[in-house]
């Protein structure tokens, strides 16, 4: 953990400077720190987040276990879940402690574990006390606060309702609204239904935009190539990708200079990438974290490719046996080329 001081020093320098025209969402079983590492391999520019993590785990539980990154990450948000602003107000101290370089609350997740916690998807019914959260939020720390949220919950139809809980988190300080352009459905959806049924609002982030042209505004759902971000960023100020990237990473690798006009990766073949992830993974190994924890985030990235498939099943066959390491990775990258 870093001392205050040098994360206040960093705050200073750079968090003004924070960009989200690109950002990879927060998504649990997935953006742990060792797939932000791999993923910052494709751009320095993209904004990543973490899993969601609770102020009452910060709070009460491991910290380090929780928060711990690589210096290589950044910019990294941390996303927060609560509804008790005095708790958010001393998790944001931690995370502060600890380097992030943004403070997000979730005010979209629908699971039912989530509800039950009375945060997530749920707090849109209560706007007051989401501004509340922000402003505990923005007391706290000298981090910028963003917020992750919904067009709305179940059948909420009407945009006034949307706005009216955009505009109480701008109020209370809110520098970035992360809009998830659906509904969540508290009832009846699982998370990944949640992700696909209802419709998507496009317009409806637009035209938020629109009504408060001041305020930077991130949108999110349902988008899955750099050509749509493109479309998309003729609207609003940034936009998020979640799953895609994810299943897809391959798909990151013209994003500098597509989406930041800036040069391409060194390594733009998938090989090349795979590569420069090995020294993370032989460093990682060393400290006894097992290959399955690292190598889980890469099936995706040999997706269209021919030999995919062995790729994958060779990892997944191998990947868990006791002492695996990175020959695993070596033998599966050799079943590539074959014909």
């Amino acid at each position: 953990m870093r001392a205050l001081d040098e994360a206040s020093a960093l705050t200073a320098a750079g968090h003004s400077q924070l960009r989200r025209r690109f950002c990879i969402a927060p998504m649990m079983d997935c953006s742990d720190r060792h797939s932000r590492y791999f993923l910052r391999l494709f751009s320095d520019n993209i904004l990543l987040y973490t899993e969601m993590v609770t102020a009452a785990a910060i709070v009460h539980g491991n910290r380090d276990r929780l928060l711990e990154f690589s210096e290589a990450e950044h910019p990294l948000a941390v996303q927060l879940g609560g509804s008790d602003p005095q708790l958010l107000y001393r998790a944001a101290q931690v995370c502060a402690q600890y380097g992030y370089d943004e403070i997000n609350l979730n005010c979209g997740c629908p699971s039912d574990r989530v509800q039950s916690g009375s945060f997530g998807a749920c707090l849109m019914r209560d706007p007051p006390l989401v501004a509340d959260c922000v402003a505990a939020l923005k007391s706290a720390t000298p981090l910028p606060v963003t917020v992750k949220h919904r067009t709305g919950v179940d059948q909420q139809e009407d945009y006034d309702v949307f706005a009216a809980f955009a505009e109480a988190q701008i109020e209370a300080g809110a520098e970035s609204l992360i809009v998830h352009a659906r509904n969540a459905w508290l009832q009846g959806l699982s998370p990944k239904q949640n992700r696909e049924i209802p419709p998507l609002k496009y317009d409806w982030v637009y035209r938020l935009k629109r009504d408060f042209p001041r305020q930077e505004i991130i949108i999110n759902g349902g988008i899955k190539t750099l050509d749509a971000c493109l479309e998309h960023l003729r609207h609003v100020d940034g936009v998020m990708l979640g799953r895609e990237p994810y299943n897809n990473p391959y798909l990151l690798h013209d994003v500098d200079a597509t989406i930041f006009g800036g040069q391409p990766i060194e390594s733009p073949d998938r090989i090349g990438l795979l590569h420069r992830f090995y020294p993370y993974i032989e460093q990682q190994l060393a400290l006894g974290v097992p290959l399955t924890r690292m190598v889980r985030h890469l099936m995706g990235l040999f997706n269209g490719e021919a030999n995919a498939r062995r790729w994958r099943r060779y990892i997944s066959e191998n990947a868990y046996r006791k002492g695996a390491g990175i020959e695993v990775l070596q033998q599966a990258e050799s079943l590539l080329s074959q014909g």
